[in-house]
């Protein structure tokens, strides 16, 4: 199984073809057609920062085992439930651990993607802040993902099992044409759990259904496969929800910010009606 099907040059070649087309449709008055193409190649250039970020580390490698082992260490210490624990629980149903692997393969962009096409179709002018949300999201997770570090699945001493290699859905085996495969010492932040906490809050935010709810079935989802196919922590999670919550809280300050410069001056002041000229007898 294959949830990465695109080199970085690919995708980085894909979305310069499509900022081209873009430009073309500005030209030709075609602005809705322009404007769903440069938002497809602005998506694509960040999927290829990502592949190219999976290829390169700011530390050695070497120890990106013993970082994973001290996480794994530092959670039990603090009373967190274990996860190798709570991957034994569903390792004797073969249904469910297959369903756990390809939840995990497929989901994850799938989702992204359907959420932003349905945001920029049906609520465009909410799009712009759930686009920038995924951007400044993700590009702060690969900065931190820089210093490597193990899944779980990498630590068979711990009690883990990598679940998806024993059924063959593994994402990180031999990639299809020769096409690069996506880091496996890039666990933390879990980019898996910043993504689904996000469509959650995207989808209860913009949306006024009331059956917008069960959209966190997908974070609740998400999080138990990461656990069961032991692929992330739950400290990955933890401080992939933080920098999507650092995310949120910077674009909030930013709009208060602007909305003070273009208040207009005194318009908190109470009015007051004009005093009356006297006029003499």
């Amino acid at each position: 199984m294959q949830n990465l099907t695109l080199s970085w040059q690919t995708a980085g070649g894909a979305s310069v073809a499509l900022f081209a087309a873009a430009y073309a449709a500005k030209r030709v008055r075609r602005p809705a057609v322009g404007s769903f193409l440069r938002e497809a190649g602005i998506l694509l250039a960040l999927f290829a920062l990502w592949q190219l970020v999976g290829r390169l580390s700011l530390m050695s490698a070497d120890h990106a085992l013993d970082r994973a082992s001290w996480i794994h260490r530092t959670e039990l210490s603090l009373g967190l439930p274990d996860e190798a624990a709570l991957q034994r629980a569903a390792v004797p149903y073969p249904v469910l651990v297959k369903a756990a692997n390809y939840y995990y393969a497929s989901m994850h962009f799938a989702v992204m993607i359907a959420v932003l096409l349905w945001v920029f179709v049906r609520h465009r002018a909410r799009y712009a802040w759930v686009r920038t949300t995924v951007m400044v999201t993700t590009a702060v997770c690969l900065v931190v993902q820089f210093i490597p570090v193990a899944p779980p699945r990498m630590l068979p001493g711990n009690g883990f099992v990598d679940v998806a290699a024993e059924y063959g859905q593994s994402v990180y085996g031999g990639a299809v044409g020769g096409v690069v495969v996506a880091d496996q010492l890039s666990a933390m932040p879990s980019v898996h759990v910043a993504w689904c906490v996000l469509v959650a809050v995207a989808v209860i935010t913009v949306s006024r259904s009331s059956l917008r709810w069960l959209v966190l079935l997908h974070p609740l989802l998400t999080v138990w496969v990461v656990i069961v196919t032991a692929n992330h922590f739950w400290a990955d999670g933890l401080v992939g929800v933080f920098i999507l919550a650092l995310t949120l809280g910077a674009q909030w300050a930013v709009r208060r910010r602007r909305a003070a410069r273009t208040a207009p001056a005194g318009a908190g002041e109470p009015r007051t009606a004009p005093a009356r000229a006297s006029v003499g007898r």
